[in-house]
């Protein structure tokens, strides 16, 4: 990705964002703290700096919530709709873009998976299931 924008936007449309420049980092992340924010295997993170970020609309719908005892982890959350949000991390230098809640590609695909070992013991690679292209029919 150039200097392109990138919108993204919560499940209800009341909060979306822009990020512009360059997206240095696209990983999966298997974390406990991860799978319980994303309620799934993993978090799909893109990482910008909080110059490249701003609210378009709706940022009175931003709820933030910052465990006390991390390092790094914080995370937001649309209050409407409870859609994840991009939250600053706790330094202040990154902005964490839950890829989830893109518009559009962003022009960068994941590279790595993190905390590999603290991925869910059911974990199985999506790669690994059948593909269907609708909900199949029961018996399927």
């Amino acid at each position: 990705m150039s200097d392109e924008k990138i919108n993204g936007s919560c499940l209800c449309g009341e909060v979306s964002y822009v990020i512009t420049g360059n997206i240095g980092i696209f990983q999966y992340c298997h974390c406990s703290r991860c799978r319980k924010f994303t309620g799934s295997a993993h978090a799909a993170n893109l990482f910008v700096t909080p110059e490249q970020f701003a609210w378009i609309k709706g940022s009175e719908w931003v709820g933030v919530y910052v465990p006390e005892h991390t390092r790094h982890f914080a995370t937001a959350f649309c209050k409407q709709c409870g859609s994840a949000l991009p939250w600053k991390s706790k330094s202040g230098k990154v902005v964490v873009i839950p890829a989830g809640t893109l518009d559009q590609h962003p022009g960068i695909e994941p590279m790595q998976n993190i905390f590999w070992g603290s991925r869910a013991p059911w974990y199985k690679s999506a790669a690994d299931l059948p593909a269907h292209e609708r909900l199949p029919v029961s018996g399927s």
